[in-house]
């Protein structure tokens, strides 16, 4: 369960960096982020699909380029991530309180 959740979490972490790549350097193509971020190419047009699925980023003639919507959720990512961080750390000491090992 857990192993799913941190494959997750890698996942979010490669979308997050991919948009902060496109927010800096739009209009950008698949080929340029690939080298950019170190990452191959299928990985970068999968979190370009994620990412124009979900409204963050649409596609032009010559690359990607970011919406608002990225605009905002980085004004928030820090506070956002607080918050999961905070979550997971209420778990954990649950989980310790609760423990008998």
């Amino acid at each position: 369960m857990l192993k799913k959740m941190k494959d997750e979490i890698e996942l979010l972490s490669r979308h997050i960096e991919v948009a902060r790549a496109v927010v800096d350097h739009q209009p950008i193509g698949i080929m340029k982020l690939s080298e950019l971020l170190s990452l191959p190419s299928h990985r970068i047009r999968y979190s370009l699909h994620v990412l124009e699925q979900m409204g963050y980023i649409r596609a032009s003639p010559d690359g990607a380029v970011a919406t608002s919507q990225a605009a905002e959720m980085f004004t928030h990512l820090d506070d956002d991530l607080d918050d999961l961080i905070r979550l997971l750390n209420e778990m954990k000491k649950t989980y310790l309180e609760k423990s008998s090992f």
